[in-house]
């Protein structure tokens, strides 16, 4: 099957003809799913950092990050169109779908992109605006343009676009960043790689047939196997560090450190699972777990916080 151009259907299409799409297939390409996450991280880091914000600057805050997590997702999708009609994975987004012209998802990924950032920079510092255009940028030209179709390294680098949200709510607060900050952009960072790879090893050949060098296509199923546990270790490791540093405690230690031994078992089951697979049943709950993985840390680091801010309130009222 050949892959289209999305610049021809840029071309194709009527340029002066609308679409009739609804307010649900613009949801669609703010790509929901992946801005839950976004958001929920953002959000710890905007609780974990130091200091204080304003409520209501604080849901401008992750409003906006939101809003250009979206604009990402939308851009993202304009750019890669021609690929998505051909996965199955993707058949049935809004653009190869015609719901939606391209040239409607180009112009609002740019909306919500300015949007979001100038919001961001007026109602809270120009610190995190600039973060956040920088991590719209990354991942909608450095990743979906250059890196995705060019290197079986694109998770690993791209990887960062999707890191970088707890940094931004961090710097919302302190108007910077800290060690701390980066520590939670490490603990998406070096997740990512698990995470995706476990996922390309049952859409191999989705990703085969649209010429995306993804690992396993590339270096092959053994060697991806091996990859997913490196990282899965790495990141068992950095996640149990904000104990170590003093951002959360040791009873947060703890807990990441059983949810880490369980991703790195996880990983295991993915190595001895047979080259050629078919089912595929352990890359498909490594999967599954990573996601709940990431949820539950960033969850246990919220609980840590709170518990800790309780015990002073309740210390400052003996």
């Amino acid at each position: 099957m050949t892959v289209i151009d999305n610049h021809e259907v840029l071309g194709t299409e009527a340029g002066s003809r609308l679409s009739e799409a609804g307010a649900r297939d613009f949801f669609e390409l703010l790509k929901p799913r992946v801005m839950s996450l976004v958001v929920f991280t953002a959000f710890a880091g905007l609780v974990l950092a130091p200091g204080h914000i304003n409520p209501v600057l604080g849901f401008i805050s992750i409003l906006c990050i939101a809003v250009g997590a979206g604009a990402s997702g939308a851009l993202n999708m304009w750019y890669d169109a021609d690929i998505d009609a051909v996965m199955s994975r993707t058949a049935k987004r809004p653009i190869p779908a015609g719901r939606i012209l391209p040239q409607e998802a180009l112009a609002f990924g740019l909306t919500l992109s300015v949007f979001s950032v100038v919001i961001l920079g007026l109602a809270v510092n120009w610190f995190a605006a600039g973060l956040l255009a920088f991590t719209i940028f990354f991942y909608a030209v450095v990743y979906t343009m250059w890196l995705k179709r060019s290197t079986p390294q694109n998770i690993v680098i791209g990887g960062a676009s999707g890191a970088f949200p707890p940094m931004i709510g961090w710097a919302c607060v302190t108007g910077g960043v800290s060690f701390d900050s980066v520590l939670l952009f490490l603990i998406i960072f070096l997740w990512t790689p698990a995470h995706f790879w476990a996922l390309a090893l049952f859409k191999m050949r989705d990703y085969g047939s649209v010429g995306i060098p993804m690992m396993p296509n590339v270096a092959g199923e053994a060697s991806t196997k091996n990859q997913i546990l490196a990282y899965a270790v790495l990141t068992a490791l950095t996640a149990v560090a904000p104990a170590v540093t003093g951002l959360a405690g040791w009873a947060y230690g703890a807990f990441a450190a059983v949810l880490g031994a369980i991703f790195i078992y996880c990983s295991i089951a993915v190595r001895r699972m047979p080259d050629g697979d078919e089912k595929m049943i352990a890359a498909k709950k490594m999967f599954a777990y990573s996601v709940f993985y990431l949820f539950a840390i960033f969850s246990a680091l919220l609980v840590d916080r709170l518990a800790g801010g309780l015990l002073n309130l309740a210390g400052g009222t003996l």
